[in-house]
């Protein structure tokens, strides 16, 4: 029987993280440049300072197949912190064996550890696959998201 682990990420899992990461984002049809992964990676790992970007990696039987990266922020509608979960990916090949599930309720505990009285995430209209899975660990919302780019 296989194990799923779902454990903080490591400085010693950059190599892991960077083909997780990558695959993500080609998920999104998104490249981006070598300094926002260096920058990316060294937040995640660099001591979970307050306001800064936390990663978890899921593990079946030792090898890496999946990451989470979330961040506790203020929110003016509560007292302490909420949690937003920013990107979650599972390997392909292991989607369906609860990867993804274990993943959010890694982030779900390290929320509650913290105080933080909700988790919340957006994810693309066409990611229906993803989509099943919130919709039974989560409640969808109505609120449209807006977004400006310069």
């Amino acid at each position: 029987m296989s194990r799923i682990v779902i454990r903080p990420l490591h400085a010693d899992d950059e190599g892991e993280w960077r083909r997780l990461w990558t695959a993500y984002l080609a998920f999104y049809e998104t490249v981006l440049p070598e300094e926002i992964f260096a920058s990316t990676f060294a937040r995640l790992t660099g001591g979970a300072a307050e306001g800064e970007y936390r990663g978890l990696l899921a593990t079946l039987d030792g090898t890496p197949v999946g990451l989470a990266h979330y961040l506790l922020h203020r929110s003016c509608w509560t007292i302490g912190n909420i949690c937003y979960l920013q990107d979650l990916y599972a390997d392909p090949e292991v989607r369906g064996s609860g990867i993804g599930r274990a993943l959010i309720e890694g982030v779900y505990a390290k929320a509650k550890e913290a105080g933080a009285p909700e988790v919340y995430w957006m994810t693309q209209e066409f990611n229906v696959t993803a989509r099943r899975l919130y919709d039974r660990i989560a409640d969808k919302t109505p609120f449209i998201v807006y977004q400006k780019t310069f």
